[in-house]
């Protein structure tokens, strides 16, 4: 093989034994996911808000931020559930680039997985203790997820994942909430066989090991615009699409039919500016529609606590994104206030 062995990394349940959660931290998360669930299943009335950096580029900014939605999420707690975005592993569309913290702990330094690991592990963590809230990360390597599996409430599977077999299998056994994005070419057909695919039983090859998963009830749709054959951003956001879902699920005879907006990306055509007013056309569709209403359980949105991007550099602006460009805070505290009265 053209590679060269590094060195064999701990496996999960070795990183588990060194950094573990307190049975307090396993019963805050357990209830996490429980709310989460129950928003998904249409137990409850109010909307999910899976929002936070595009990356999780530096510990302290991100907690920071994370402490910032907390003193939201308890004046709208009645109407959103605040579920932040740790998002540890960045996809990268040419494999160049910063890949996120899992691959470099320090933006500014060599890859270093080992230190990643643990780092990634660590913010989930202190997330989880000193703000309450359980957080969200990325399915991008579905044998990690385990690292991660005794915190995390939600995942998401990218556009570029969600046609890939292992990412729907490995789905199919998690158990909590995943969103299956659709396809950077938009065909929602490749996003509802994913769907499927996690909410069956399986049985396949897993670190190693010959498994059986339960299969998932609560996969479902997360809608990010997609590319057309000119390389042209266009939205899958508006009333017609989400109608067009409806009756997707209508006929597909799935379990908890539901969708999150996430509006950066292809429905914003990344000019980040724009998920404000995104979110809130969707609050306008679902008040038109019962049925959209019922469809529709929440936003992803990607904020930070600067507004925009920046390169990677010694002298980084702190809390500003060096992945996509982010909402920042204080256009981020007026959408989710703004949220909850439409509500």
């Amino acid at each position: 093989m053209n590679m060269q062995f590094y060195r064999k990394l701990p496996v999960p349940k070795e990183i588990k034994e060194q950094f573990p959660i307190t049975e307090q931290l396993a019963m805050r998360r357990e209830k996490c996911v429980n709310d989460l669930k129950d928003i998904f299943a249409g137990r409850s009335d109010r909307i999910a808000l899976i929002i936070g950096p595009c990356s999780a580029d530096r510990e302290d900014a991100v907690l920071e931020y994370i402490l910032k939605l907390r003193r939201v999420q308890e004046k709208v707690a009645e109407k959103i559930m605040i579920v932040p975005r740790i998002y540890t592993n960045k996809p990268r569309t040419t494999g160049d680039g910063y890949k996120g913290m899992l691959h470099q702990p320090d933006p500014n330094a060599d890859p270093d997985l080992l230190k990643g690991i643990v780092a990634i592990r660590k913010l989930h963590m202190r997330a989880l203790a000193e703000t309450e809230f359980g957080c969200a990360d990325e399915m991008l390597y579905p044998e990690n997820h385990r690292y991660l599996s005794d915190l995390l409430v939600y995942s998401a599977v990218g556009a570029r994942s969600v046609e890939d077999q292992q990412h729907r299998l490995t789905a199919s056994g998690l158990d909590i909430p995943v969103g299956m994005k659709n396809p950077t070419g938009g065909d929602i057909t490749v996003m509802m066989n994913s769907i499927t695919a996690a909410q069956h039983s399986h049985m396949f090859l897993y670190r190693g090991w010959e498994v059986k998963s339960m299969g998932n009830p609560y996969a479902h749709a997360i809608l990010r615009g997609y590319v057309n054959a000119h390389g042209q951003s266009l939205p899958n956001y508006h009333y017609e699409d989400l109608i067009g879902l409806y009756e997707t699920y209508q006929k597909s005879g799935l379990s908890n039919p539901a969708v999150i907006i996430d509006t950066n990306h292809a429905n914003s055509g990344k000019k980040y500016l724009e998920q404000p007013r995104i979110a809130k056309d969707v609050l306008h569709s679902c008040r038109c529609s019962k049925e959209v209403k019922s469809l529709v359980k929440g936003f992803m949105i990607e904020s930070y606590l600067e507004d925009g991007c920046q390169k990677i550099t010694a002298d980084e602006v702190y809390g500003k994104s060096i992945t996509d460009p982010c909402l920042g805070w204080k256009k981020t505290e007026r959408l989710i206030y703004d949220l909850a009265e439409l509500l």
